[in-house]
């Protein structure tokens, strides 16, 4: 059993910069906010014709613990299913198309829990659509620091992804009361990174 499936209120994600693939460290967060314990290590492929992200226990990537996979190919609001280490699955989130237009809005669901994700800052948002729109935008990282919160229908929020400042993407995700699984939270967390610009 994984610490993100036992319960976590925080951890960071933090992107790995390489030629190939995007790769991804969860790590847990330490008493100074730093990032602390490697909790799974996830790699996808750029241009995977099927979107699927492995989670691995290690650096050497030998032991899947979780992963996510889109059930259609190249739609643009595809469901992404979280499966356990043994493919069952434990959630699932799908990006709002027509809400994302303006402002990235996704749906999760996991554990019996219904929860939407935006972006905090319509203004943010705005910008750094307008970013992405220049020629530097696909060279240049966007120097926009963008969060998400998730809440149920009740208002309650349930996950915060928040970018900080750093060259590579690097996000703290907060889990208030732990009661979202980590790995569901996990996934959502790298695809709001890996997907977002689809």
């Amino acid at each position: 059993m994984t610490q993100l499936a036992e319960g976590i209120e925080q951890f960071t994600v933090i992107q790995k910069l390489t030629l190939m693939v995007n790769r991804y460290e969860i790590r847990s967060v330490s008493g100074d906010g730093q990032p602390g314990l490697l909790l799974a290590v996830a790699q996808q492929k750029r241009a995977a014709f099927k979107e699927q992200v492995t989670f691995y226990q290690d650096e050497l990537r030998t032991l899947p613990i979780f992963s996510f996979k889109a059930r259609q190919r190249l739609d643009l609001g595809a469901t992404y299913d979280v499966l356990d280490a043994n493919g069952q699955p434990i959630g699932s989130f799908r990006k709002d198309f027509g809400k994302s237009l303006l402002r990235s809005t996704w749906h999760l669901e996991a554990s019996g829990l219904k929860v939407t994700g935006s972006e905090r800052s319509l203004g943010v948002a705005i910008g750094r659509r307008i970013w992405e729109a220049t020629p530097i935008g696909d060279a240049v990282p966007s120097p926009f620091r963008f969060h998400f919160d998730f809440v149920d229908s009740n208002g309650e929020v349930l996950m915060m992804s928040e970018r900080g400042r750093s060259l590579r993407d690097r996000y703290l995700i907060t889990l208030p009361g732990a009661r979202l699984d980590g790995r569901v939270a996990a996934a959502m967390a790298v695809a709001l990174d890996a997907l977002q610009s689809r």
